[in-house]
């Protein structure tokens, strides 16, 4: 009885292939509420600014650390539309990912990240208004949960 048992729970432990099935990870959570402050002061100009080249790196840093394969090209270094698509995208990967696992929980993840979202659009200056717009449109739109797109370029 505990062999067949044993053997059930090693079989759903694995998959066709042989190998392990993902699992969440378990700083998941707290790093998407540690990415959505970030986000937020970066994309108000409270801490850095969009289209200055740099100070995106410690928000796709740790966004990089669930989804290593995202990356921002060096011919979109310093465009701001760029470097926010990315951002909000892996943001929203990380959610969404999460809301895999707990569903409850990532929806008021997602609720948090676009109330916090929405009150850094109204708090950034008006002249970067349409570019973080369009970022924010191409980052929903083209790099959340689309493979073919994780890595930017120029368009």
């Amino acid at each position: 009885m505990f062999r067949n048992l044993s053997s059930q729970i090693a079989a759903a432990a694995v998959s066709k292939d042989g190998d392990k099935k993902k699992v969440m990870s378990p700083t998941l959570r707290s790093d998407i509420y540690a990415v959505i402050d970030q986000a937020k002061a970066w994309i108000s100009g409270a801490r850095g600014q969009p289209g200055d080249g740099v100070s995106y790196g410690a928000i796709l840093s740790i966004i990089q650390k669930h989804f290593p394969e995202l990356t921002l090209g060096l011919e979109s270094v310093g465009h701001a539309e760029s470097e926010v698509a990315v951002i909000i995208g892996g943001i929203t990967n990380m959610i969404m990912e999460y809301s895999m696992w707990e569903s409850m929980p990532g929806g008021m993840a997602m609720r948090t990240w676009v109330d916090g979202l929405i009150g850094a659009y109204e708090k950034a200056a008006e002249q970067k208004k349409d570019v973080l717009a369009k970022g924010i449109t191409r980052g929903i739109n083209h790099y959340t949960n689309d493979p073919d797109h994780i890595r930017v370029k120029e368009q």
